[in-house]
Formats: C-alpha cells, structure tokens, sequence
C-alpha cells in the first residue's frame, strides 16, 4: 500500500510538482485514505471532519476534495476499516457547520459592501438583486450546490452577502448537508468495492467530478443559446 508522501516537501519542489502531486491524491484517494486510515486510526475522522469543513466552510479552498473524499471513504467503511454511522454523523457534522461558517463570513462582508459606491468592481443594484433570488430559490440553490463542486463552498457565501433568511438558509443547510453525505457515502459502501470499480476507481472519482459539473455546463449552455435567440 502506498503511503501518503505530501509532507515534508524537498526543497526546489515547484508549483508544478505541488499540483501533480495534489492530482495524484485525488485520482488516488482510495490508496491514501486507506494509508490514513492505518496510520492514525480513530484520529481519521478528525482529519475527514477538517477536509469537509474547510471544503464547505471557506471560499478559499474549493479545490479540496468532496464527492469523491465521500464515496471512498464509505468504500472503505464497507471493509472494515471505518464505522460507517459515526463517518456520516461526523461529515454530515462537518458540511452543516462549514456551511454556517461559511455563511457567516459572507453575513459580515454583505452590510460592509452594502454601503461601497458603485464602481468597476461592485454594483449594489446587482446586490441588491442577489438578496432577492436567494429570498426566493435560495433553498433549492444551496441543496443543490451540495452535489456541484466549487459551488458548494460559494453559495453559502454568496447566501450570506445577500443576507438570505438564517432560518431558511439553516434549514436547507441542514437537508442539504443530510442528503449529500448520506447519499454518496451509502453509494461508496455499497458499490465502492465492486471489483471492476475498484480496479477502475480513478475513472470513477474523474466520472463523479464530471457528473457533479454536468448541470452548471448544461445551464451555462442553455443560458448562452438563449442570449443567442434573443
């Protein structure tokens, strides 16, 4: 088994080298988390706790992984090697609170740039408009981000700078946060140890990724045929 080999990095190490080491991890995540898991024992749900909170809870660090992180773990749990209750309560935990975090951050800038004059880089109107659709569908766009990469950790963001209900955001917040741990864990446990998946995990991680993006290309395609009609 290969064993997780981030840290500490030789000097001379580039950019580069960081970035394929990262893309390694993630096409590779069954083999370090398995390795994690051996290592540090009860501790991993600490170390998965902080990856999901960080994914979720700051804009800065949308690159970590999320679905594919969910499903391998819940593959390893089906062999033993977590106990798949205390995973879900602990990344559902993890979703819920990086969500509130997050939403808070974005709860404190929104009154602050509520009040900038409108410039190259800020339209109040545009704000303005942002508060009202959260109002409205907000509920549906946090659920749903749950299950898109890299919005996941924006529209909680952007639900707090345009002040969105906190009872509604909560609510939906929590479901949300239910549905997509849950859902992709039970399908890790549940098919992640299938021979041909197994031996094939880093097309599955790749298919998750590019299944989870599928709506935003396929809304970003409707939207621009449309400008196109008008």
């Amino acid at each position: 088994m290969r064993a997780l080999t981030l840290y500490p990095l030789p000097l001379g190490v580039g950019l580069m080298d960081i970035l394929l080491q990262f893309l390694d991890i993630l096409l590779h995540l069954d083999k370090h988390l398995a390795a994690l898991v051996a290592q540090y024992g009860p501790w991993i749900y600490a170390i998965l706790f902080f990856i999901i909170f960080a994914e979720t809870g700051f804009v800065v660090t949308p690159f970590l992984p999320g679905d594919s992180l969910l499903f391998v773990a819940g593959a390893l749990a089906a062999v033993g090697g977590m106990d798949l209750m205390l995973l879900m309560v602990t990344l559902t935990s993890a979703a819920i609170l990086g969500n509130q975090v997050n939403y808070h951050i974005g709860l404190f800038i929104g009154p602050k740039v509520f009040h900038w004059e409108d410039s190259r880089f800020f339209n109040k109107r545009a704000l303005e408009k942002t508060h009202a659709f959260y109002e409205k569908h907000g509920g549906k766009a946090v659920v749903l981000s749950r299950f898109l990469p890299l919005f996941r950790t924006f529209v909680p963001f952007v639900a707090g700078v345009g002040a969105m209900s906190y009872v509604r955001f909560t609510t939906f917040n929590v479901s949300g946060a239910l549905l997509w741990v849950v859902s992709l864990t039970l399908v890790g446990f549940l098919f992640g140890n299938v021979p041909w998946i197994k031996q094939n995990l880093s097309l599955v991680i790749v298919g998750i990724v590019v299944v989870s993006l599928l709506p935003v290309v396929i809304g970003w395609w409707q939207h621009r045929k449309s400008e196109k009609a008008a």
